[in-house]
């Protein structure tokens, strides 16, 4: 059976680093804007707050899924790529669960707990939101610069966590431009025109700072016929850029026709981008020091894990899908009763 596609040594750990990599992708989408709904909480009053966690509640528990079905993969499918990440990002790693954990938390209380506490609770499902997304952003710059712990280094990923925080606000505001209506949806507008600019900071600190980091990423990207082919690349993510401006532009609109296109072009980004990193990094899964081949699993135990996975996955993704088709359409108010 192992012998089924070729060499397992092969095919296993790049098997199980695409899934890794789908599963993180998925989560930044999808967590993300849950994540950048919660971002967004102070620049709303008290009943666009309830409407808008309204627009999430279906959904945020089943986002969260990737990042668990992530963390496992990574743990059993890379054991030393694991230990040697935690070992340098237990903290932030530690932070962000217990942000994740609070917004959890704060998310049930608002809508439970007597009237006098509501702000309290929705002040917290705001800092949770912050904390996970800053720590998450922190942890994204470390591993960008070879998880080497220098003030360099560590003010590198200080600017990745705020991009990638303002970033997660684009895609909530993205998210709220497709359910909302009404003066949300307009304030949603605005402040997806105010992130955009998160994302061009971002995503042009990680391109610069890559390739300078690594002599290996640079010859990958700069040295011909590569710059080529990859062309595409950044060309895509330009028009995606351009689509969400424009699309931005002419939003709101009464019928509702294009409301989705905001959305669609900042996940577009996402992908793109995420391609982009992934095939800087590709074979290493520790930047520099450990391979995807190196860090795997033995082939054995990586066959069992993969017929697990093909199990779990399609009802991952099957119960994700039924929450969004089941829950589409524009987002009403919350209500428990």
């Amino acid at each position: 059976m192992l012998d089924l596609f070729g060499d397992p040594n092969i095919w296993l750990p790049l098997t199980f680093a695409a899934l890794l990599g789908v599963a993180i992708l998925v989560y930044v989408v999808l967590d993300g804007f849950d994540l950048g709904v919660g971002l967004l909480f102070p620049f709303a009053d008290d009943a666009e707050k309830d409407r808008m966690v309204a627009s999430i509640g279906p959904f945020w528990d089943a986002n969260e899924t990737w990042l668990v079905l992530a963390i496992g993969l990574l743990l059993v499918a890379f054991p030393p790529a694991n230990s040697i990440i935690l070992n340098v990002l237990y903290l932030p790693v530690a932070l962000m669960l217990v942000g994740l954990i609070l917004r959890g938390v704060a998310f049930e209380f608002r809508v439970k707990a007597p009237a006098r506490w509501k702000p309290l609770w929705n002040f917290a499902f705001f800092w949770g939101s912050l904390q996970a997304a800053l720590c998450q952003g922190f942890m994204l710059g470390l591993y960008i610069m070879g998880l080497k712990v220098t003030p360099v280094h560590l003010g590198f990923a200080c600017l990745t966590a705020g991009a990638l925080a303002v970033g997660y606000s684009l895609i909530g505001a993205c998210w709220l431009v497709f359910k909302m209506d009404g003066h949300l949806q307009f304030k949603a507008v605005r402040w997806a025109r105010h992130g955009i600019w998160g994302a061009v900071i971002g995503m042009g600190a990680i391109s610069i700072a890559s390739p300078l980091v690594s002599p290996r990423i640079f010859e990958k990207w700069f040295t011909l016929p590569d710059m080529v082919w990859l062309a595409p690349l950044p060309l895509m993510s330009l028009a995606c850029l351009v689509v969400l401006w424009l699309s931005l532009r002419e939003l709101p609109r009464s019928d509702h026709k294009w409301d989705w296109v905001p959305f669609i072009s900042v996940t577009g980004l996402n992908v793109l981008a995420f391609s982009g990193m992934a095939y800087s990094f590709y074979p290493y899964i520790v930047p520099e020091k450990l391979t995807i081949y190196e860090a795997a699993s033995a082939p054995e135990s990586l066959i069992i894990i993969l017929v697990g996975a093909l199990f779990v996955l399609p009802v991952i993704i099957a119960y994700s899908a039924l929450s969004y088709y089941v829950f589409g359409g524009k987002a009403t108010a919350l209500r428990y009763d």
